[in-house]
């Protein structure tokens, strides 16, 4: 099988077919996978999936994603060396950590602790920032009920807390020292980023209250991979 048989290659074709094709916009979500191609140094092409009819909803996007959401990679080395079509983040950045050996743990017990708080993103740092920032920036802030965003400002900052603590004397989420850096940190720091770069909430959520976080999210951008990955899809 060759990525010509995947549909979404007949939308988005592959300049080359030997590398990674990476599908998705430069949000908080997809930057997660662009920043660890870059971290990785593979080789991959990235198409620019837009949102609505054209993009996430074409029927050539939906045959790799039913779930209709950036991003999705097909890597035409898999492991059984055939083509590998795989969505959803946070099980791309395991899948690549595991395919290279890198930043998922060097025992048991670190993978144990990456997985744990790339879990903690997955299921509370995403939904709730992206529900926060709807209310806030984008489609919800005409509501004229607040509760909603009350709601989910009220959850993004315990969130926050969560994380100033945690990064109490720690330069990254997961182990101890500089080298611990992890798919847990490329899949949270990101929505932390966000805050600023996208909700434009620092304020709102008080983020200069947590200094552990906010040095966090400093150390996070200085990383050149994680410079280039944000510049991923080109416009």
């Amino acid at each position: 099988m060759s990525l010509s048989s995947f549909d979404i290659t007949k939308k988005w074709p592959a300049q080359n077919p030997d590398v990674l094709q990476l599908y998705s916009l430069p949000t908080p979500n997809g930057v997660k996978v662009s920043i660890m191609l870059e971290e990785l140094g593979l080789p991959y092409e990235a198409h620019r999936i837009p949102f609505g009819e054209e993009g996430v909803m074409s029927p050539e996007f939906l045959s790799l994603n039913p779930n209709n959401k950036i991003p999705a990679i097909l890597d035409p080395h898999g492991p059984d060396g055939a083509p590998q079509p795989l969505f959803e983040s946070g099980a791309i950045l395991i899948y690549l950590a595991e395919k290279t050996g890198k930043f998922l743990g060097e025992s048991p017990k670190e993978r144990i602790e990456v997985l744990q708080w790339l879990m903690f993103q997955m299921g509370g740092v995403g939904p709730m920032f992206g529900q926060f920032g709807f209310f806030h920036a984008f489609g919800g802030k005409d509501f004229e009920d607040k509760r909603p965003l009350e709601r989910y400002r009220g959850e993004a900052k315990r969130l926050l807390g969560v994380l100033n603590e945690r990064l109490d004397g720690r330069d990254w989420i997961a182990g101890q020292g500089a080298g611990s850096y992890s798919i847990a940190d490329i899949a949270i720091a990101p929505w932390l980023n966000a805050i600023g770069r996208s909700y434009d909430a620092v304020e709102v959520l008080g983020l200069n209250e947590y200094p552990h976080v906010t040095a966090y999210i400093d150390r996070f951008l200085a990383r050149p991979a994680v410079s280039r990955g944000y510049e991923v899809p080109a416009a």
